[in-house]
């Protein structure tokens, strides 16, 4: 099955890589799990020969999750901030005898490989340029991306070592608290330079991992940050306490006749106006749609200024963090919605306190968000 997803990949036959996925989706949940695991690594990883020998090459992504209310930077990087990164990776994350190409952009999610064959070609196209000591080109008209409060930005990087050795510092001494160091140090050497390419925000880092499962962590990761950035932005601008808040939360799936939950949406209204003035989506992953379906009710009493923790349901995260940030008027719709969307703009429908499905607008007298930080 290797085999067959390296030609299917290197020929960019993305369409039935696609096919066999839609069939096992529907068919044979534990077939899907496996053949996509099996896609994943064979786009985000390879074996290229180089002086003779076969070396492992590896995408990987280094999260940052970023937070403001002005526009969150993407683009080109500078060579001396790239080279000031490439010495902390090696450093830190990286084993010893390994090779890194970095690509010089600051990504957003819009901005990243849009299916596995696209993957499979940065991988390869990177692997050489580790492998040859060669630079890369800034990226030229990436897509526009969508202005959020927080969002994820991304360094792509491949990391390249004879086959077999490891790639990463904690492989290479099998310690497992190795990791959490490496975590440590990432933090706290490149996070000034970070900090440099999105000012104007806060920012955090997190651990480089394999391609996908960064993406994966880094959009687990800026959903409790969406939620408190909201809440911030939303008290600042409009000069409200967050008791004046009421979040209206949503259940969505994909196929209306579904159980499966895809998203929870959260429109968020003010005082006794019924409009929805902000909103934000909780994308579901992995088991987390089974975790709610398990559940069963929906907690009433979780305290003010409980944190989310280890444990909870998503839909419980999600209540926890609000009365966190002090939102106590809460309403949960218990009725599944589609997932619509505007035919204008493309942007989400949030529900509104009485289950109606609308546009987020804010009031015409608010300060106009988010705006570029000079």
């Amino acid at each position: 099955m290797d085999a067959l997803l390296h030609k299917l990949l290197k020929n960019d036959h993305q369409n039935t890589i696609d096919a066999a996925l839609d069939f096992l989706f529907k068919a044979e949940s534990g077939a899907y799990d496996a053949l996509m695991e099996s896609v994943e690594s064979a786009s985000e990883s390879t074996v290229i020969e180089h002086d003779g020998a076969p070396h492992d090459a590896l995408l990987i992504a280094l999260p940052i999750l970023a937070w403001t209310r002005f526009t969150i930077p993407s683009g080109a990087i500078a060579a001396d901030q790239l080279m000031t990164l490439s010495a902390h990776l090696y450093a830190h994350v990286l084993a010893p005898d390994t090779r890194l190409a970095i690509a010089p952009n600051l990504f957003s999610i819009d901005q990243l490989p849009r299916n596995h064959a696209e993957t499979f070609a940065i991988t390869q196209r990177m692997g050489q340029a580790a492998l040859a000591a060669t630079s890369l080109r800034p990226t030229t008209n990436p897509p526009e991306t969508a202005p959020f409060l927080a969002d994820t930005r991304y360094l792509l990087a491949v990391v390249t070592a004879a086959q077999g050795a490891p790639l990463f510092r904690w492989q290479a001494s099998q310690n497992p608290t190795d990791r959490d160091e490496a975590l440590i140090q990432w933090r706290a050497q490149a996070t000034p330079t970070i900090a440099r390419l999105l000012p104007g925000c806060g920012v955090e880092l997190l651990l480089p991992e394999a391609y996908f499962v960064a993406c994966r962590e880094g959009d687990r990761q800026i959903r409790p940050t969406s939620i408190r950035a909201a809440v911030h932005y939303l008290t600042h601008t409009l000069g409200v306490a967050p008791a004046e808040l009421q979040a209206n939360i949503g259940s969505f799936s994909e196929e209306s006749l579904s159980d499966r939950v895809d998203e929870y949406r959260i429109g968020f209204t003010l005082g006794s106006n019924p409009e929805v003035v902000y909103g934000i989506v909780w994308p579901l992953y992995g088991q987390e749609d089974d975790e709610e379906l398990r559940g069963g009710t929906v907690p009433d009493t979780t305290p003010p200024g409980t944190a989310a923790v280890d444990g909870k349901t998503p839909l419980e995260e999600i209540l926890a963090l609000l009365r966190e940030c002090g939102v106590t008027e809460i309403k949960y719709h218990r009725e599944r919605f589609a997932m619509e969307f505007c035919e204008d703009c493309g942007a989400p429908y949030y529900p509104d306190r009485d289950a109606e499905l609308v546009h987020a607008e804010m009031p015409e007298d608010a300060a106009a968000a988010p705006e570029h930080f000079h």
